[in-house]
């Protein structure tokens, strides 16, 4: 009787689809600890701003198997992107997440695959993708997972394996030095700053939609 709509930025996925059964307004998912589908609205409208076009690229994500990877298959599959996600052994995004993806793939010919080397996942990507090491809620992990996530940090050796006229992107903020190096984020590839402002145009449409 107060609202219209209902945005929730929250950790546990579990408090947006509980708000979701009660509520007979609309629920938009500002973030979880298992998907940010919002983010990857304006990074889709990014790619096709930069790219033209969203059906038939690659895109590689580099780093841990998070709620950004997760959106990432998912936003890739509808739309007949193809998605690899490139991360160490034992961070590998959540398994009900690349099934469903992988259903959602069938339809769209799209192709998602995790992989467990950098160099390979990024090959002949047309978008090149990170996010922080640690997530929220992982803040206690940060200096283990560091170690572990050094060798998939995106430097320009890393971006050269993509192609020649690839795209970077991050969902920000960006711990440079770590997951990112200031040559890849401050250079001509990036469109990090593009990227940042079209979530607002993105998240308009959301409310205009519903």
């Amino acid at each position: 009787r107060y609202l219209d709509g209902i945005m929730i930025r929250t950790y546990a996925h579990d408090d947006v689809t509980e708000l979701a059964r009660h509520a007979d307004i609309p629920i938009i998912n500002g973030l979880t600890d298992l998907l940010h589908p919002c983010q990857v609205m304006a990074d889709l409208f990014t790619i096709q701003e930069k790219k033209g076009r969203l059906e038939g690229l690659k895109l590689c994500y580099v780093g841990d198997g998070n709620n950004m990877a997760n959106s990432l298959m998912h936003g890739g599959a509808k739309f007949g992107m193809h998605v690899t996600i490139a991360c160490p052994r034992g961070y590998e995004p959540d398994a009900g997440m690349v099934r469903e993806a992988m259903n959602d793939a069938k339809a769209s010919g799209a192709r998602i695959e995790v992989v467990n080397d950098p160099y390979e996942g990024v090959k002949g990507a047309d978008v090149v993708y990170t996010d922080v090491w640690a997530s929220m809620g992982q803040e206690t992990e940060a200096i283990e997972r560091a170690k572990i996530m050094q060798p998939f940090q995106v430097n320009s050796q890393l971006m050269a394996a993509a192609k020649p006229d690839a795209i970077f992107l991050h969902c920000l903020p960006a711990h440079r030095g770590e997951d990112v190096t200031d040559e890849v984020i401050d250079g001509p590839q990036s469109v990090v700053w593009d990227e940042a402002e079209n979530r607002m145009h993105v998240q308009k449409a959301i409310l205009a939609l519903v």
